[in-house]
Parts: structure tokens; C-alpha cells; sequence
């Protein structure tokens, strides 16, 4: 009885095999065969349901996707969110309209056209798929018995720097702030926050960490073909367009310049250097077309802290190199500094952004520039009139110089000098606050630098330590701290550190245990 029992079930494992085997699966692999069954269902059942509104089904798909993937692996849905954020604009580039501005990532349910109307729909894609993976994280971490806490880089300032953000939240509350202006004030900044809490609690090795910084390269880059797609496909011009990728964009491309040059200085022999190499004119050419000033200025203060940052052997071959590109910008910039022709529309861009455009030859940086002065001055009256505390998230801030009306609805809560916009909210008491947490955590990051041994974490050390002064940099001339992209990558980066820090020490002290071992 049993030997036939034992040859049915031989017959069925069999059957199963042979089955699965069609596929090109085994019992191992064969969820993927549910996954995919049960995702065609999904995808055929919704467009069935939904008269086949395609880009709702895929929004549906996705976030499915983010929700099981966040329980079952949460640092792959980690990679998900990012490759995301590096893809999908949050802001529309004025005269295009491409498919990833289209999926409306960064934008409330709400707001969304393809999506079924949500009146109390706030929350974006973005901030639903990261609840989805802090909630994964929390499941996780309540059911594995050995899951340990990671602790957080400086995190005194931190905690100072995210509870100061709550509570002049609702101190601008209490001085009759605008609830859903406030929300759109922090909310990138609270990204920032979970970012730098979670990040340490998914990534645990140095291959995690080399995976997060491929999404990085694909997807920055992927944002440069695009500016330089559009440029090529307009005559090898601007078309007359002010910006032809997104304001961030620029930011993103300027960490990819420091991370080439950490490799090469450094002499990491890895395959992101090789894919940098390859694709460095297409991101240079991407720089240039997004046409961004304060990148300019903050491309070269980045330069400064990592020619700083290098150990003095290093510094010295690195400016054998430096200094001929620098006399190379330099005959160029001197040969086209007076001229308009398209080939020295750089060197106007970094002339307009240190000084006065001229009115006949540039108005359109003259009328920025002037615009852009008569908002600091009216940030600075009202930092006077409200020097300790300030207006709190969610208040227009004072004009006694009446602005005049650009396409931003929040406007009049929101400048483009976000330095000063942290004092204007926050007063001197978070404005110290800001500044703490972030020149701690440069310290911090400078120092775990110092120690490390391994060439390629010591140049993603450089680059996360210059991508918080590069991002303080451009925030003092352009609204970038508002801007959610910047702040999931820079919150990403920053998070990145203990991990780097954990593996060096891991490193240590298995090589002082080889050495004491070879000692006995």
C-alpha cells in the first residue's frame, strides 16, 4: 500500500517537474510562475474594471508590487523607491511633457488625472510606497528575533534637527500657518529625516551599498540622455527653452563629477568607473543644457572640498590634471566671456549667476537676478521683524518690495534662497539647529573618510561628505530643499554612512584577528 502510495507521489512530483519544467523552472523558482499568474490577473482584471485605463493598472501594479516586495524583502523595495526617484520628475519642465512627469510620482492622489478623484487623497506615490517600506521594516523587525537596531550618525543633531522641524511646524500653526502650505514645506525634508533612519536598517553589505549606487548611475544618467535627446532633437539647441531637464537633474549630475574623480584618484578598478568614463560626455552635455546656474557655482565649491579632502600625495597628482583643465576653462571662458554665440552660453550662465546680467543681451537672467534680490530683501526684513522664532511652517513671509507674479502658487511661502527661508521659519533658534545637524554630520562623514582603507568606499565616502555641501550650496541660490527628489537622495547618502562605517570595522578587526592568528 505504501509502495503504491509512493509511486502516485512519485508520479505527481513528477508531473509537477515536467510542468514547471516548460517554463524553465523548478520547485525552487516556481513562485515566480505564481507571481506572474497572479500579476496577469491583476493587470487583466483591472483593465477589464477599469475600461482599461492602462495608467491606473500600472499605478496599481506598482504599488502592489511595493507593498509585497516591502514585506518580503524590504531592501528591495528600497532599490524600487530610488530607481523611482531617479527616474519620475516631481515638476514639469516647461515646454515638454514627458511620460515620467506624466506618472505624477511626487503629486497628491488627488491631483493625479488618470486616477479616480480623492478628496482627502494628500498623499502622493512616493510617500505610499515609503510607508509601505517603513511598515515592511517595522513587521521585520518585530518578527526577527535577531534584528538589532543600527544606530544613526550624529544622532543628537539629528534628533535636534528633526524635532525642530515638528515643532516650528506647529508653532506656525499656532500663528494661523497655512496646514497644507506648512505639509508642503517639510514634507521633503521629512523624507530626508526616514531616510536617514531606514536607510541603515535595510543596507547591511557592501554589495547592497554597490547596487543603490547603480540605480544612482543608470538613473542620473538616464536624466542626462534625456536633456541631451532633446537638445540634439532641436537643432543642437536650446530651442529657446530656459531649462531642458528638471532643477535637480543638475544637482544629481554634479555628484556623479566627484564620484568619477574619487575613482580615478583613488584608482578603483570596478565597473562604475568604466560605465562613468564611457558615459561622461553625455552627463557633462546633460549639465550644461539643464542650464542651472548654482550648479555651476556649487560644481566648483564641490571641487574645492574634494581637492580639500584629499590626503596631500593624492592632491598633489590630482592638480597635475586639475590645473590644465582649470587654464583650458579658462582661455575658454576669457574667449567667450563678452560673446553670445551658443557656444559660450556656459560661460554666460556662470557669468549672470557671480554678477549683474546685462539687461539687453540677458534678460531673462537680468530679470531673474533682480527678481531674486528684491525676494532677499524681503526675507531679510522679515528675519528682522521675527529674529528668534520666526513665521513658522505655513506663513507667507513679509514684502515690503511687492514681487512680481511667477508661475509657483507658493510663492509668497517658499523662495528661492532656502538658506534663508530656514532662518525666515525657524529664526536663529532652528536656523543653528540646521546648521548643526548638517556641519556634524560633515565632520562625521570627514572623519570615517580619514579611516577608511578601501578605495571604493572611500569614494562614495566622498561623495556623500561633498553631496551635503553641494545640495547647502545650490540651496542658497534655488528652491532645493522643498524639492523631494533631492532630499530622498540626500537622505539616502547620508544614511549610507553607518553602513560604510560597520563594514570598515568589520574589515579591521577580521584583519587584526588574521594577524594576531598568524602571530601564534
Amino acid at each position: 500500500m505504501s509502495s503504491v502510495k509512493s509511486q502516485s507521489y512519485r508520479g505527481t512530483s513528477s508531473g509537477i517537474d515536467s510542468f514547471l519544467g516548460i517554463f524553465g523552472l523548478d520547485k525552487e523558482s516556481a513562485p515566480v510562475l505564481l507571481v506572474l499568474l497572479a500579476s496577469s490577473l491583476l493587470m487583466f482584471g483591472g483593465l477589464f474594471m477599469f475600461d482599461g485605463n492602462i495608467a491606473l493598472v500600472a499605478a496599481m501594479m506598482y504599488m502592489t508590487c511595493a507593498l509585497l516586495v516591502s514585506i518580503i524583502k524590504p531592501v528591495y523595495s528600497l532599490y524600487m523607491l530610488m530607481a523611482t526617484v531617479m527616474l519620475f520628475e516631481q515638476y514639469a519642465i516647461p515646454g515638454f511633457s514627458p511620460i515620467t512627469f506624466e506618472v505624477r510620482f511626487f503629486h497628491n492622489l488627488k491631483e493625479i488625472p488618470y486616477i479616480p478623484y480623492i478628496h482627502s487623497g494628500f498623499m502622493n506615490p512616493a510617500e505610499i510606497h515609503l510607508f509601505f517600506l517603513c511598515s515592511g521594516l517595522l513587521l521585520h523587525a518585530s518578527m526577527l528575533r535577531d534584528f538589532k537596531y543600527k544606530g544613526i550618525p550624529v544622532p543628537i543633531p539629528f534628533l535636534m534637527f528633526m524635532g525642530s522641524i515638528v515643532a516650528f511646524f506647529g508653532y506656525g500653526m499656532s500663528q494661523g500657518g497655512d496646514f497644507m502650505v506648512a505639509l508642503w514645506e517639510v514634507r521633503a525634508l521629512f523624507y530626508l529625516c526616514i531616510m536617514f533612519i531606514i536607510v541603515p536598517q535595510l543596507v547591511d553589505t557592501k554589495q547592497q551599498l554597490h547596487t543603490l549606487f547603480w540605480i544612482f548611475l543608470i538613473g542620473i544618467t538616464f536624466k542626462a540622455l534625456q536633456g541631451v535627446g532633446r537638445f540634439v532633437g532641436m537643432g543642437f539647441s536650446t530651442g529657446g527653452f530656459q531649462v531642458l531637464t528638471n532643477h535637480e537633474d543638475a544637482v544629481f549630475f554634479v555628484t556623479l563629477f566627484i564620484l568619477l574623480m574619487a575613482f580615478l584618484s583613488y584608482r578603483v578598478n570596478d565597473r562604475q568607473r568604466i560605465f562613468l568614463l564611457v558615459m561622461l560626455l553625455p552627463i557633462l552635455m546633460g549639465f550644461i543644457v539643464a542650464q542651472r546656474r548654482a550648479t555651476f557655482g556649487s560644481l566648483f565649491v564641490s571641487l574645492g572640498a574634494f581637492i580639500i579632502l584629499l590626503p596631500m600625495a593624492k592632491r598633489i597628482a590630482f592638480m597635475h590634471y586639475f590645473v590644465p583643465i582649470m587654464v583650458g576653462l579658462f582661455i575658454y571662458g576669457a574667449a567667450f566671456w563678452s560673446s553670445s554665440h551658443p557656444i559660450g552660453g556656459p560661460v554666460q550662465k556662470f557669468k549672470s549667476g557671480i554678477g549683474q546680467a546685462d539687461k539687453t543681451e540677458n534678460y531673462r537672467d537680468y530679470s531673474s537676478n533682480l527678481y531674486r534680490e528684491n525676494e532677499n530683501y524681503n526675507l531679510a526684513q522679515t528675519a528682522l521683524n521675527n529674529p528668534i522664532l520666526g513665521v513658522g511652517f505655513g506663513n507667507a513671509y513679509e514684502q515690503p518690495i511687492p514681487l512680481v507674479n511667477i508661475a509657483f502658487p507658493l510663492m509668497d511661502y517658499i523662495p528661492h534662497n532656502q538658506i534663508y527661508w530656514v532662518f525666515v521659519k525657524m529664526g536663529a533658534v532652528g536656523f543653528f539647529i540646521f546648521w548643526f545637524f548638517f556641519n556634524s554630520f560633515v565632520a562625521k562623514s570627514t572623519k570615517v573618510f580619514m579611516r577608511l582603507e578601501d578605495p571604493w568606499l572611500k569614494a562614495i565616502t566622498a561623495v556623500i561628505t561633498i553631496a551635503v555641501i553641494n545640495q547647502m550650496v545650490v540651496s542658497f541660490f534655488d528652491l532645493q530643499l522643498t524639492y523631494s527628489r533631492n532630499m530622498f537622495y540626500l537622505g539616502c547618502l547620508m544614511g549610507m554612512l553607518p553602513v560604510i562605517e560597520k563594514i570598515n570595522n568589520e574589515h579591521q578587526l577580521a584583519k587584526s584577528e588574521s594577524g594576531e592568528e598568524e602571530k601564534d
